[in-house]
């Protein structure tokens, strides 16, 4: 049985086998038949999308799985995927689903899938999904006539967000004193962003916020930055910032156009929050291919750090194992459990420029709290079998890695697309670029 599932929900090509009407039909009937389960659920799954062409179809196909369950799909049109878990509390909502390919192009889509809790859904959970989509039939789980669910349209899901965002920041913090260019990568918060960053008096200047249904993440937002940057300095901004097309991350750059890396951005809001008092569990997570150099400055400060798989998914795992408020991805995601276990480009961005309004603070000083070390990242695609599925060429990249064992390794899948990942950082750039060569030879190979 072939899975669906990759690092971060379901994504591939629309129209294509997982990201086809067919699938989506029976994967909001397998949401249906787990709900059904346990009898003191509400009945009903909130269906939000972001603004890929494709997004209609994946949106009405959910929907009409659901339906024919039982179960009522609340369909709540346009919003990034932050707003999920907060959509499920206010409406009391048994699922989530947002349709939508994150960083990809218009081409791709996909799904996230958060239970009751407002958390993505766990492997488990995801395998008890798989095993109903591949049955023979699904025919037995349909739900008589009389018994079909509805569909709503919920025209308020933004005000709620928007409200949910506003309470967590005072108009007390001198935020007109900042100019900020804000990328929406012509995504999910096109509408959204600009609006609460206005409404809490910060200057914008917003650039690709017009979707057309297929100019998502298209030479704009957290992934292409050429414009973000050049943008900043022709307007002489303080800062700027790229969400992704469903606005759970975030890039920023200095008031010079130049990129601040995700470490840098971790660091700054986990010594503010410690300054702050507001660190619970005297610790943040990162995953597995974040700088080492971000564990020793925060070691320096008092905080000590906790590695998670790669995934904002596993980082928030880790985070509420151990009872902890703060942690993120070096790729931009950040999550603030205090108000919500997946990461929110919106609410990230507000973090980094309340810390700027009240210390004063220049983005471009960030990177001299520390030193990265020098690392490496390289994407090998392939066109057939994932490589890693090779007894041999797994035997032979863990004895290189175990050959470099002063370095720090990572070599994995991508949880999206058909590339084999390779990380090595460390010290010794001679050394790094040694092991490195040799472990993409093998997978080449």
């Amino acid at each position: 049985m072939r899975s669906i599932f990759g690092t971060d929900g379901i994504r591939g090509l629309a129209n294509s086998f997982p990201i086809t009407a067919e699938v989506a039909l029976k994967i909001g009937i397998a949401i249906g038949v787990y709900i059904k389960t346990d009898s003191s659920k509400n009945k009903k799954v909130i269906i939000a999308k972001d603004t890929r062409l494709s997004s209609d179809m994946i949106e009405y196909a959910l929907a009409s799985g659901l339906i024919s369950t039982g179960i009522s799909a609340i369909l709540v049109g346009v919003m990034p995927t932050p707003s999920i878990p907060i959509l499920i509390k206010s409406l009391q909502a048994d699922f989530g689903v947002i349709v939508t390919a994150s960083h990809n192009p218009y081409h791709d889509n996909g799904m996230k899938l958060f239970n009751n809790d407002g958390l993505k859904i766990n492997a488990r959970l995801q395998k008890k999904i798989e095993n109903i989509i591949f049955k023979d039939s699904l025919e037995s789980d349909l739900c008589s006539p009389l018994n079909l669910g509805r569909i709503k349209k919920l025209s308020s899901a933004q005000n709620k967000y928007i409200r949910h965002i506003k309470k967590s920041f005072s108009r007390d913090i001198p935020f007109s004193n900042l100019k900020v260019v804000l990328d929406c990568a012509n995504g999910s918060s096109y509408k959204l962003a600009p609006c609460i960053l206005n409404q809490l008096g910060i200057k914008v200047i917003k650039i690709h916020c017009k979707p057309n249904g297929l100019n998502i993440n298209d030479k704009c937002g957290s992934v292409h930055t050429d414009t973000l940057c050049q943008t900043v300095i022709k307007t002489q901004a303080d800062i700027g910032i790229g969400l992704d097309g469903d606005s759970d991350r975030i890039v920023a750059c200095d008031e010079y156009g130049k990129l601040i890396p995700g470490e840098y951005i971790i660091a700054i809001i986990a010594h503010y929050l410690k300054t702050k008092n507001k660190l619970k569990g005297g610790a943040v997570v990162v995953t597995k291919i974040t700088n080492r150099a971000l564990e020793k400055y925060l070691k320096t400060i008092g905080i000590n750090t906790l590695y998670s798989d790669i995934g904002d998914s596993k980082v928030s795992e880790l985070m509420l194992k151990n009872g902890i408020n703060f942690g993120g991805e070096e790729s931009g995601h950040m999550i603030f459990s205090d108000y919500s276990y997946v990461g929110d480009g919106i609410l990230s961005s507000l973090q980094i420029l309340r810390i700027m309004a009240e210390e004063n603070l220049k983005i471009s000083d960030i990177p001299h709290l520390f030193k990265m070390n020098p690392a490496i990242k390289s994407n090998i695609v392939y066109y057939h079998s994932n490589p890693l599925e090779n007894v041999k060429v797994m035997r032979d990249i863990n004895n290189e890695m175990n050959n470099y064992n002063s370095l720090n390794i990572v070599v994995r899948k991508s949880g999206t697309e058909k590339y084999v990942r390779v990380f090595v950082e460390g010290r010794d750039k001679e050394l790094i670029r040694k092991a490195h060569d040799r472990i993409v030879k093998i997978i080449k190979s």
